[in-house]
């Protein structure tokens, strides 16, 4: 059985707010047209359909268009909500769409069933697991004896109540941050790596298509992040975004490929003097209307430098300096932005200016705890 394993659409994303809505477009287009190459049986979706709990009508439009091609082009789907997503939103539905082969993962209540499919080797077994964080398994009445304080238990004690049938072919699809992921700038996250996951907790699955993490990669054997679609931050200029392809053999049997997706607009970054930039034989030729963020090699300000770049670069993200100056600590790069930090380290800082101290490692570990109750991540 072919399966095609995305995650992290992200739609209605703004990126320093550019708004990647056509650029969504484009790429779902160009990944409809690798399943018309490929030809896979199922399409998994792992999470983070939509940037937001409340997403723009345009990206709820473009989300019902991707889904609509896909049935038309008979494929199974399984989509599960991730944690930029409302569990709720997404399940909405779900049950009427099954009739279509649209499979959505419901609000966690504790119970989770295979959908199966078939083929020449037998039964596949894919279970849909939402994302979730303790507190969503603590108050199940089945897990009550439970002891549950960390995303690891959490999820280990939901695996070990699925009754899973390691003869059979299973398929996770989760979206979990799995320890020794290689994170990008894009991406949510809880301090001190209290969301970690070990890959071994899905041993019983003979493949897991994880979401959550933007760049594609393996975390274990046949447990993979296929990474997000398009370039989210600056932080994943290098990467080569993909579609991953998955074929389950006779069981024990597996094989894993990739497919290059080429974007309408790259993300990229320009690093010279401003001069140097603006010369035309330096720009000819090149991608002007990419997604760039540009460093500044210049000793001095560049007056209305970012109005003055765009009128060659349009899409200019961001501009920032790396001179002696910065390096000396006299200006400096602009430091993280709030968008990237814990609420946790938000929360330090306020309590660092109205008491004059950093917070206690004992009090940093109850504000974790309260945001994790309140599902506080950024």
């Amino acid at each position: 059985m072919k399966i095609m394993h995305i995650s992290d659409l992200h739609l209605g994303k703004k990126l320093n707010e550019f708004s990647l809505i056509e650029d969504q477009r484009y790429i779902l287009d160009r990944i409809l047209d690798i399943a018309d190459e490929e030809d896979p049986y199922a399409v998994i979706i792992a999470g983070d359909v939509y940037d937001k709990a409340v997403p723009p009508a345009e990206a709820v439009t473009l989300f019902d268009n991707f889904l609509v091609e896909l049935t038309r082009r008979e494929k199974c789907v399984f989509i599960i909500s991730g944690n930029h997503d409302s569990a709720e939103r997404i399940a909405f539905g779900g049950r009427l769409m099954d009739r279509a082969g649209v499979y959505v993962s419901r609000v966690f209540d504790g119970d989770i069933s295979p959908v199966r499919l078939s083929d020449e080797y037998g039964d596949v077994c894919f279970w849909l697991l939402p994302f979730i964080r303790p507190v969503n398994v603590k108050i199940c009445p089945e897990y009550k004896d439970e002891q549950i304080q960390s995303y690891e238990d959490a999820v280990k004690a939901v695996i070990s109540h699925m009754g899973i049938d390691t003869a059979e072919r299973n398929v996770l699809v989760a979206h979990q941050f799995v320890t020794g992921a290689q994170r990008s700038d894009s991406e949510s996250f809880n301090v001190g790596g209290l969301d970690n996951v070990g890959a071994d907790v899905f041993k019983a699955f003979d493949y897991t298509a994880l979401g959550h993490i933007h760049k594609p990669q393996d975390v274990g054997t046949y447990v993979r992040y296929c990474g997000t679609p398009l370039k989210y931050s600056l932080s994943e200029a290098g990467q080569e975004k993909s579609v991953t392809v998955v074929e389950l053999h006779e069981k024990g049997s597996v094989d894993v490929k990739t497919v290059p997706l080429v974007p309408l607009h790259d993300l990229r970054e320009l690093k010279g003097t401003y001069e140097e930039l603006m010369t035309r034989d330096n720009y000819a030729g090149t991608a002007v209307d990419d997604y760039i963020y540009v460093t500044l090699t210049d000793d001095t300000d560049v007056p209305n430098v970012i109005n003055k770049l765009r009128s060659v670069y349009r899409n200019v993200m961001d501009v920032r300096y790396d001179n002696s100056r910065t390096r000396a600590g006299q200006g400096s790069i602009p430091a993280r932005s709030r968008e990237h930090r814990t609420p946790v380290e938000i929360f330090g800082e306020l309590f660092e200016k109205m008491n004059g101290k950093k917070m206690t490692p004992e009090q940093e570990k109850i504000a974790q705890d309260i945001f994790e109750e309140i599902g506080g991540d950024i």
